[in-house]
Order: C-alpha cells, then sequence, then structure tokens
C-alpha cells in the first residue's frame, strides 16, 4: 500500500501538470476567443466544466500538503476518492458532449478510462469494483446516448482498462515481494558476515566496529558517559581439546557462548574474537563493584559446563575496561582491556581484573 500511494503521488503531480495548462486554456478560449464568451449557457457549461477541474487538482495539492505525515491509508482514501472524482469528471463532460452531438464520440472517456489504469494503482479487490460501477453508471448516464458500435467499443475499453489496472496491481506486488525477498536475503547475508558460526556470537570485526562506532560518537558518549569492554578466554582450553578432542572443545565455546548470553543479557554486543577469547561490550559505563560481580558470575557458570555429563571445570580470566576519557580510540581501549586481561592470567587465573580509564590517574581493582 505504500508503495501504490507513493507512485500515485507521482502521477497525480503529473496528471495536474496536464490538468492546470489545458483547462487554463480552455478557459482562456471560452472567454476571449468565443464570440459569445459566457453569454450562451453552452459556454457556461464548459466553463464551469474548466473550473471544476482546476479546482479538483488544487484540491489534491492542498490535501497532498496537508496529509503528507497522515497515515498510508487515509492518504490512499484521498487519492481513491480523487481517482472516483476525476472519472465522474470526465463522464460527465462526455455525456454533455453525447447531449449535444450524438456523434461527438467518446474520446474524452477513453482517454481517462485507460489514463486512470495506467497512472493509479489499487488493489484488486477494489478496483474491480471500482470499474464495475464506473461501467454500471455508464450504462445508465451515457449508453443511451450513443450507438451500439460505440456501446460495445467502450465496454471493452473498459474491460481492456480494467486489465491493465489490474496487471499493473500484480506487477507491483511481485516486484514488493521481490525486494522484500531481497532485503530478507540480505539481512541473512549480513548476520552470516557478522556473525561467529559455531557460538553464534559477533566476530571480531563486528565487535570492534561497535566499539569505535560507540567512541566516535562524541554526543552518545557524553550523554552516556562512555562504555565498558570485558575481554576473556578460556584457561586451559587447549588441554580440553587434547584431553577431550576437539568435538568437545566446539561444544565448550558453543556452551560458553550460552553462558554470555544468560550473564550479560543487556549488553550491547557479545563476540568471539579469537580461538577462545571472548568479548563483552557495554554501551554505558559500569562500577568496578558490578564488573567484578560479572566476571564472577561468568567464573561460576562456566565451571557448571559438562561434556556427556562429565565435569570440565572449565576456568576463565577476564579484563575489564571501564572507559569514561574522551577522545579514546579502540585501540586504546583494547590494550587497556588486554592488559587486565594479562594481569589476571598471570597472577593465577580465574581472576577478574578492572582498569577505569578516565584521566591522566591510573586505577585497578582485581577480585
Amino acid at each position: 500500500m505504500r508503495e501504490s500511494v507513493r507512485k500515485n503521488n507521482i502521477s497525480m503531480r503529473i496528471i495536474c501538470a496536464i490538468i492546470f495548462p489545458v483547462e487554463i486554456f480552455n478557459i482562456v478560449r471560452v472567454l476571449f476567443w468565443s464570440r459569445s464568451g459566457l453569454g450562451t449557457q453552452n459556454n457556461r457549461i464548459y466553463f464551469s466544466m474548466y473550473c471544476l477541474l482546476i479546482l479538483l487538482g488544487v484540491l489534491w495539492l492542498a490535501l497532498r500538503r496537508l496529509l503528507r505525515k497522515a497515515s498510508v491509508d487515509l492518504q490512499w482514501t484521498v487519492q481513491y476518492a480523487l481517482a472516483n472524482a476525476l472519472f465522474l469528471w470526465h463522464m460527465g463532460l462526455n455525456t454533455y458532449d453525447l447531449y449535444r452531438d450524438p456523434a461527438a464520440g467518446t474520446t474524452v472517456l477513453t482517454t481517462a478510462l485507460l489514463g486512470l489504469a495506467l497512472f493509479i494503482q489499487e488493489p484488486p479487490t477494489y478496483s474491480t469494483v471500482q470499474y464495475l460501477a464506473w461501467y454500471l453508471l455508464f450504462r445508465v448516464v451515457m449508453a443511451p446516448w450513443m450507438e451500439a458500435g460505440d456501446r460495445l467499443n467502450l465496454t471493452i475499453t473498459f474491460v481492456v482498462a480494467l486489465a491493465v489496472c489490474l496487471a499493473n496491481a500484480h506487477h507491483t506486488a511481485v516486484t514488493l515481494k521481490q525486494q522484500k525477498q531481497i532485503v530478507e536475503m540480505n539481512d541473512i547475508l549480513q548476520g552470516l558476515v557478522q556473525q561467529d558460526q559455531l557460538t553464534g556470537l559477533l566476530n571480531k570485526t563486528t565487535v570492534e566496529r561497535r566499539v569505535e562506532r560507540l567512541l566516535e560518537d562524541s554526543e552518545y558518549t557524553a550523554r552516556t558517559g562512555g562504555l565498558t569492554l570485558f575481554l576473556f578466554d578460556l584457561d586451559e582450553f587447549k588441554g580440553i581439546n587434547d584431553r577431550y578432542g576437539h568435538p568437545c572443545g566446539d561444544h565448550v565455546l558453543a556452551e560458553t557462548a550460552g553462558v554470555m548470553r544468560c550473564v550479560f543479557p543487556d549488553a550491547a554486543a557479545l563476540g568471539r574474537i579469537g580461538g577462545d577469547e571472548f568479548a563483552i561490550l557495554y554501551d554505558r559505563p559500569i562500577t568496578e563493584a558490578q564488573a567484578r560481580l560479572l566476571g564472577e558470575r561468568l567464573v561460576e557458570q562456566l565451571g557448571a559446563i559438562q561434556w556427556q555429563t562429565q565435569p570440565l571445570a572449565v576456568q576463565c580470566s577476564v579484563g575489564v575496561c571501564v572507559c569514561t576519557r574522551p577522545g579514546c580510540t579502540y585501540q586504546q581501549v583494547y590494550a587497556e582491556t588486554d592488559r587486565m586481561l594479562y594481569q589476571a592470567k598471570k597472577n593465577g587465573k580465574g581472576r577478574c581484573y578492572v582498569r577505569r580509564l578516565e584521566g591522566p590517574a591510573r586505577q585497578e581493582s582485581k577480585r
């Protein structure tokens, strides 16, 4: 529906661009080039019809401006009403032409039918009902003034116009469906590009980009105060692989991802950035106490991982950097976090070291 409204707006602008100069020319022709001017009823009727069509164009332009932020349904309703008004105008003009001269033909109505079918998009149900109603109105209003052959020709024109309208709607529906499929496929591909396939976590490149994006957004950093980055790796992971095999190692990595989702449910990003190295990003600074508590929960829940009912005693070392210093780069934050991870491993493993990056002075704490 939204795409139809967009295309109809363009079509209506084109129609108005045609209506205004043509009808202004007709008005000038009646007022200044006709010998009788508005002195005859015939000229007054044509003059009124020309003014009415210009008024419809002006009305649509005004409503379009007023309804720019209105719902799509309301905008489409206005377009649907205007399409009907344009058809009724052309039918009224053509009926008067036939009333004056039965040999005048039906060019006006035929042009309107095919023009609306080509330019105005409508859902199939609405267009079918609309064209059926228009045809019944034609049979009542215009047909009595026409020869049998002309009635047949215009009946065929109605059928062709409806077919064109339905084909147009079908083409739009197919195009939108294909566009949706392309968007969905792009989303899937984007996910594959951004994710680590084994764990379903973000990969290293994506984590880096998200941290960089936050650090480069000075307004966001000023509003939130900074960010927090966790790094941890699994202690003695190589020993688990050597003892139980690589399927067990893959199982541990996948389970680690599940533990991360449980311990850090409100993190801005969870990623696997190396073989057994992981990262957690918070888009805000947290306290050292909160960081240590999260580190303790992580160590505790990783220790519960089993392989075929066999406890694995998985442990990890955690480094944390709470960055509130303006102008920091990803490399600086990562280097400080990695330094804390190194300190945790150096001082006994299974530990969590926290570093606040907020100014010249350094502050460290450990669990």
